[in-house]
This record gives C-alpha cells, structure tokens and sequence, in this order.
C-alpha cells in the first residue's frame, strides 16, 4: 500500500494515461491528490468513479505525501520533484529533468529493476522511444551482448503531447477538406506527412531524442561500450512509437534464437507471420501494455551471423510513460 499518492500534470495526455493505468492495474493506495499548475487548478477530474478537484503544485503539496508520480514537463520537475523528495515522498518522474544524473536511478522493470532500488528519493522514467527499444533489446544483450544498435524511429505525435495528436486530427481533416493547414504545436504539417523529429539538432547533427536514446540506453545496461546510433522521425499516428532496430552482436546469433529469447521476454509480444505478411503495426500496438517485435531476420550484409534486423511497435503513452512509470511504483 503506498498511503498517500500524489499524481502531478494529471490533466495531461500522459497525465490522463497514468490514471487509467493505475485504475486498470488495481494500484493500492489510501489517498490520491491530483496537482498541476494554477491554470489547472479547481477543475473537476473524474477518477475510479470519484470526482475530485485538482490542486495547485506549489512547494508543500507533498506534507505526507508516499509517492509522487510526475508528468508536467523538465522545468516543473527540476523545481518541484526535489520538494517532494525532501517532505519525504518517491518521485517518479516522467521528464528529462534527472535522467542523466548519476544519483538518480534510470529504470525500466523489465531492464534493471535493482537499480531502482538505489534511488534517494527520485527515479526518472526513460524517454518514450528508449523505453520501447530497450524491452526487447535486453534479453537479447543478457543472452547474447550487444556490440552496435542501429535504430531508426517512426514516432507517433502524442510524444509530443495531446495537442500534437489533436492538431494531426485537424490537419487530416483540413487536408480531406481542401482546407488549408497551418501547423501551431509540431514545426511543419504532421498529416500526410513526417519529418526529422522537434527536438533541437545539437553541433553532432544529432537531435535531442536520438542523443536521449544513445545515453540512456548505455546508463541502463550499464555499458558504455554499446555503439549506438539513431535516426528519430516523427509521423502522422496518434499515439504509438515504432522502430526499425539493426543489431550486431559480439558473438553469432541466429535468427531462431532470437525468436526464442523474445518469445518468453517479459514485455513482449512476438507478432512475425511472413505466411501472411502480418507484423507489428501502430494500429494494433495502440492502448496495448506489450512491445510487439517482429521482421525478425539474419541481416545479410553481415555474413559472420551476428546481425539481427527487426521492426518493433509500442504504445508511446503507456509502455512509453505512463505504464513504465506505474510499474516502477509498483516495484517500490
């Protein structure tokens, strides 16, 4: 039982994700408390049949507060999630904000649970499209260790908030109209479209996601000796990541081996039917708990057998943020 949770940016997209995951999860707890900023503040929020009113976040919203589970954004986390560690509750949090320092434990349960073990007083949940990568790509590395990873991401607008996903509705209604369509929340026109994700491109060429994906896959495995690059893209699916993932291994591999591994990792769900040309897709990895994993194949341009080619799907709201971060809690 974790007595007094506090759900802070709870009118969110990933926000209204958490409390139907705690919901449908059954998470226990005796009291919850719902925070955001003052522009949230007052409304009414329906939740387990409940109706209660949101609070302002301030810096003692966390008096007796056991868990806090975050999802308002980097700045309000830097600001806030250290107030709450300090009235003594665990912060989850689901922003940038701490995933990168070395006190502060990067977890998925599926990954390296211990290590959420070691937090003090904050654990950060990973980027969205690190967290769908990672599921199958670990017991794989355990198996197996991983030299390189070559990924490539196909990235649905809800990673960029509920906004995103309302203005590709728009925009794919606009265009089917014959309207014409000016972007407001995405850098260009998201429906029947995609481009280079919007996040800024560093001095490397590398924009903030990829970067995210490189670093904090290596703070999880603990080896920073995996060669890890990305392409991350953005197009137009309402709220599930997919990736195209290209693996070398140290040793050879085959492909039966890894369909095997995958086939009892947890998290997982092997969908690979060449029969019916049938493998993970958005549509089917939308409000879905597991990773789909499929394309499973030998990379042929690796002859010594130590690469693997295969195209995963996962939801970015839940596995990607809100899911991961309840069962971090879960751990606790």
């Amino acid at each position: 039982m974790s007595g007094h949770l506090a759900v802070v940016g709870a009118t969110g997209a990933v926000g209204q994700e958490f409390l139907r995951v705690l919901e449908q999860r059954k998470f226990p707890f005796e009291r919850i408390t719902f925070l955001a900023s003052s522009r949230s503040a007052g409304k009414p929020l329906e939740f387990m049949g409940k109706t209660y009113t949101v609070a302002e976040l301030k810096e003692d919203s966390f008096k007796g507060v056991d868990l806090a589970l975050f999802s308002a954004g980097g700045s309000i986390s830097k600001k806030f999630a250290p107030c709450a560690a300090e009235s003594g509750a665990v912060v989850v949090d689901n922003s940038s904000a701490f995933r990168m320092d070395p006190k502060v434990p990067l977890v998925v349960p599926e990954v390296n649970p211990e290590d959420a073990q070691q937090h003090q007083g904050i654990i950060a949940n990973p980027n969205c499209s690190t967290i769908i990568m990672v599921v199958p790509v670990w017991p794989l590395h355990k198996v197996c260790p991983i030299e390189r990873l070559v990924v490539s991401t196909y990235q649905a607008a809800s990673g960029a908030g509920y906004q995103a996903m309302v203005e590709l509705e728009e925009q794919t209604r606009d265009l089917l109209a014959g309207k014409p369509v000016t972007p407001r929340v995405l850098p260009h026109r998201i429906a029947f479209n995609l481009f280079s994700h919007n996040s800024k491109v560093g001095p490397d060429g590398y924009n903030e996601e990829e970067t995210k994906m490189v670093k904090e896959t290596r703070k999880m495995f603990h080896d920073d000796g995996i060669q890890i690059t990305a392409t991350c893209v953005r197009v137009p699916i309402p709220r599930a990541h997919s990736e195209s993932i290209n693996i070398t291994f140290r040793k050879p591999i085959s492909e039966k081996q890894v369909k095997e591994i995958l086939a009892s990792a947890p998290g997982v769900q092997v969908v690979d039917d060449r029969e019916k040309n049938y493998f993970p897709m958005p549509m089917d990895s939308s409000d879905r708990d597991d990773v789909l994993v499929g394309r499973i194949r030998q990379d042929i341009s690796q002859p010594d057998g130590r690469g693997i080619d295969m195209f995963i799907s996962g939801d970015q709201l839940r596995k990607g943020a809100a899911l991961n971060a309840v069962q971090i809690a879960e751990l606790l």
